[in-house]
C-alpha cells in the first residue's frame, strides 16, 4: 500500500473508530439545537406579546413579568453557551496534549535516527557477508544473522512510524484549528446574549419604576408572592420526594446484590464484584455525599449577600402602602453595592425555575436533606447539577419595586426554617 493512499486512510480510520461516540453526540447536538429553538420561539413569543400592548399596558406588573421571563429564558441560553465553552476547552486541553504527546514521539524517532546515521557516517554501512564471515563459530554467525534482520527491521518500522506520526500530527493540528475556531463562534454568541439581557433588565426596571407607586399593580405584585411562595413549597416537595424516591431505589438495589452475594459465597470469594446496572436511576452527581455538615452550621452560615439588610422578615408581613398581610416562607434582604449572591453552604444546584412574582429562582441541596433558594435574580452563573462551594458566586441580586432584594428560603425535608436563627449574626 502506497504512503499517499495510508495518509487519506490514517483520519478516516480514526472517524470509523470513533463512530460510536460520535452517532451519540450528534443526537445530543441535536436535542440542544432543538432546545435552544424552542427557548428562542418563546422568547420572540414574548417579546411579540410586549409590542402588541397599549403604552399603559407596557407599564404594568404582566409587563414585568414578561421581561422577568425573557431574562429568565435568556439565561438558560447564556448557561447553555458557558457549558459548551467548559467542554470545549476540556476538547482543545485534549487536543493540545495529544499534539504534545505526538510532537514527543517524533522528536524520539528523529533522535534515534539520527544517532543511526552518525554511527553509519563515522563507522560506515556495515558489510552485512563481511560480519557473517568472520564469526568465530557457526552460532555467532546465525545470531549475527538475526541481529541484522531484525535491525533492518526496526529501522523500517521507525521511518513508517515517523511517518504515520507526522501524519496524526498534521490531523491533530487541524482538528485543535477547528475546537479554537467553534469556541470563538460560542464566546462570540453568548457575548451577544449577554448583550440582550442587560437589554432586558434595564427595560424591566424602567417599567417597576414606573409602577412603583400604582397601588394596584403593586397588588398585583403581592398576590403573584403570595403564590409564589406556594409554587416554591411545592417545588421543594417534589424535590423531596424524588430524593426519597431515588435513595428507597439504591437502598432496595443495595438489599438485592446483598442478597446475591450471600446466594454466590465462592464466586464472591474469587474476587468477582457484582455490578451496578444502574437500574435504580440513582443520579451520583446530585449527590450531596462529601459536602461539609449543613446541620453543624447553624448560627454560622455566611449570608448569601454581602452588606444586605433584612427589609421583611420570617412569618407573617404586613405591607404599609397596601395594608396587606403575608406569609413569608424566608426573608427578603436589601442588597447593598455588591449585587453578588453567594452560596451559603456547600450543595449541589438541584433546580434552576422561573415563577412569576420571584421570577428566576435557584435551589441548591446540601447535607442532611437541608435546601437553600434564592431568588429575584438578573443574571445566574450556574446550572442544574453543578457543584458549589460556601461563597462560590452563583448569581446577581434582580431588580423589584422595592430596589434590589434577594429572596432567601432555607428548608429542611418539607419543613422550611427561619434564616436568621441560620446566619452569622451581624
Amino acid at each position: 500500500m502506497s504512503r499517499n493512499i495510508l495518509k487519506y486512510l490514517f483520519p478516516i480510520m480514526i472517524l470509523f473508530f470513533s463512530a460510536g461516540n460520535i452517532f451519540p453526540q450528534q443526537k445530543e447536538i441535536e436535542t440542544k439545537k432543538n432546545q435552544l429553538s424552542d427557548i428562542k420561539k418563546e422568547i420572540s413569543s414574548l417579546e411579540s406579546q410586549l409590542n402588541s400592548k397599549s403604552k399603559k399596558e407596557k407599564e404594568s406588573f404582566n409587563a414585568i413579568n414578561n421581561y422577568s421571563r425573557q431574562s429568565f429564558l435568556l439565561n438558560k441560553v447564556i448557561a447553555g453557551y458557558r457549558q459548551e465553552e467548559r467542554k470545549k476547552d476540556e476538547q482543545i486541553n485534549q487536543s493540545e496534549n495529544k499534539i504534545n504527546e505526538i510532537s514527543d514521539n517524533i522528536k524520539a524517532l528523529q533522535d534515534n535516527y539520527a544517532k543511526y546515521i552518525r554511527a553509519i557516517y563515522k563507522h560506515g554501512q556495515p558489510d552485512n557477508f563481511e560480519m557473517v564471515v568472520n564469526s568465530s563459530s557457526v552460532q555467532q554467525a546465525l545470531l549475527r544473522l538475526k541481529y541484522l534482520d531484525k535491525f533492518s527491521e526496526q529501522r523500517q518500522k521507525d521511518v513508517a512510524e515517523l511517518e504515520d506520526s507526522r501524519e496524526q500530527l498534521i490531523v491533530a493540528n487541524e482538528t485543535l484549528k477547528a475546537e479554537k475556531n467553534e469556541k470563538e463562534k460560542l464566546a462570540s454568541a453568548k457575548a451577544k446574549e449577554e448583550t440582550t439581557l442587560l437589554s432586558k433588565l434595564a427595560q424591566q426596571k424602567k417599567v417597576l419604576y414606573a409602577i412603583k407607586h400604582d397601588k394596584s399593580e403593586l397588588k398585583k405584585e403581592i398576590d403573584e408572592r403570595k403564590k409564589a411562595e406556594i409554587k416554591i413549597r411545592d417545588l421543594i416537595t417534589k424535590l423531596v420526594a424524588e430524593a426519597e424516591r431515588k435513595k428507597k431505589e439504591e437502598a432496595e438495589r443495595l438489599a438485592r446484590e446483598k442478597l446475591k452475594r450471600d446466594a454466590r459465597p465462592l464466586e464472591d470469594n474469587t474476587g468477582i464484584k457484582s455490578e451496578n446496572t444502574g437500574e435504580s436511576g440513582y443520579d451520583v452527581d446530585l449527590s450531596t455525599e462529601g459536602f461539609a455538615s449543613f446541620s453543624s452550621r447553624k448560627g454560622k452560615l455566611n449570608w448569601p449577600v454581602a452588606g444586605g439588610k433584612i427589609i421583611r422578615r420570617f412569618g407573617e408581613n404586613k405591607n404599609s402602602k397596601t395594608k396587606t398581610v403575608m406569609l413569608n416562607y424566608g426573608i427578603d434582604i436589601a442588597a447593598g453595592k455588591d449585587l453578588n449572591v453567594k452560596a451559603v453552604s456547600d450543595g449541589v444546584v438541584s433546580a434552576i425555575d422561573w415563577i412569576p412574582g420571584y421570577g428566576s429562582v435557584i435551589i441548591v441541596t446540601h447535607r442532611e436533606d437541608y435546601r437553600t433558594v434564592y431568588s429575584h435574580l438578573s443574571e445566574i452563573y450556574v446550572n442544574e447539577g453543578d457543584k458549589v462551594k460556601t461563597g462560590n458566586i452563583i448569581a446577581k441580586v434582580g431588580d423589584s419595586v422595592e430596589g434590589q432584594v434577594l429572596h432567601f428560603e432555607i428548608w429542611n425535608s418539607r419543613q422550611n426554617q427561619n434564616p436568621e436563627a441560620w446566619l452569622t449574626k451581624r
